[in-house]
């Protein structure tokens, strides 16, 4: 994480002591965040992020009462003030009252705390394992991106102690709903195919990108045999961008281990294409 750090209206020091142990958010894991990719000093496709967090903040009840464009100027001066032209960036809002354990002397119903890090490297392709059970597909919760994250890093700490990289993530149907922190496509019989919402999984914004813009993308229900039978498996995320997978539980998918084949190649360049271009995407 960079040094800086935006809270509310102010870029501090990410070492400041600003929050208090009394906001009910940090203590139930109650609020919102996405992830943003910045190229070039801007946040890409920051709209499409912004809607998500506001429907998701509502049906949590977490207060959004701040203005799109005026986080929008902030996070660019973050942007500037950490140097991360080329980063990436986490936009949380963490709701602070009511509940039990809410303390004294809270201003506000709710925080705006915008952190940027540097690039992970992610390697050329990622070796998955599966978790059943992992998504409940009927919750009128899923598919919402909340503060409470310890599900998804306690499987990838796990898989990650087996010499996996990541964990696709069953529903109660045995469907394929997503991995912790990325959302998954296959080829299967020269189709490209992606769960639908209807399996939980999130309604990523590089998901939504490819699905609106590219075309030719069905939504699909996959099960794990699905995907190990593919010619292709990759993963999206504002992150990782598109990301190859090599294996599944030890049964190969890759062969030639690096960047993959014809679609997920012929994705991943349109994808760089426009995002590229993504100053002139606001």
């Amino acid at each position: 994480m960079h040094a800086l750090v935006l809270y509310n209206d102010r870029i501090v020091s990410a070492s400041e002591k600003f929050l208090s142990p009394g906001q009910i958010g940090l203590l139930s894991g109650w609020g919102v965040f996405t992830t943003l990719r910045i190229y070039g000093g801007v946040p890409f496709e920051f709209e499409r992020h912004w809607a998500r967090m506001t429907r998701d903040a509502a049906l949590l009840h977490v207060p959004l009462s701040r203005d799109r464009e005026q986080v929008r100027g902030r996070i660019g001066e973050l942007i500037r003030a950490n140097r991360a032209e080329n980063a990436v960036a986490r936009m949380c809002v963490v709701r602070n009252r009511d509940g039990f354990w809410e303390g004294p002397g809270i201003a506000s119903a709710a925080d705006l705390i915008v952190l940027t890090a540097d690039l992970k490297k992610w390697g050329g392709a990622v070796r998955l394992t599966a978790v059943r059970q992992a998504r409940h597909a009927a919750s009128p919760f899923a598919g919402t991106k909340i503060l409470s994250w310890a599900y998804n890093l306690t499987w990838v700490e796990e898989a990650q102690q087996r010499g996996f990289d990541e964990v696709v993530l069953l529903n109660e149907r045995d469907e394929v709903a997503e991995c912790t922190s990325a959302n998954i496509f296959a080829v299967v019989d020269g189709a490209i195919c992606t769960p639908p919402l209807s399996s939980g999984c999130l309604p990523g914004v590089t998901r939504n990108v490819l699905l609106e813009e590219v075309g030719g993308i069905e939504q699909r229900t996959l099960r794990l045999e699905d995907l190990c039978r593919a010619e292709e498996v990759f993963l999206t995320s504002a992150t990782r961008e598109l990301l190859a997978v090599e294996e599944i539980d030890g049964r190969p998918i890759l062969t030639g281990g690096g960047h993959g084949h014809g679609c997920s190649r012929h994705l991943r360049n349109t994808y760089g294409a426009m995002s590229g271009a993504s100053s002139n995407r606001f």
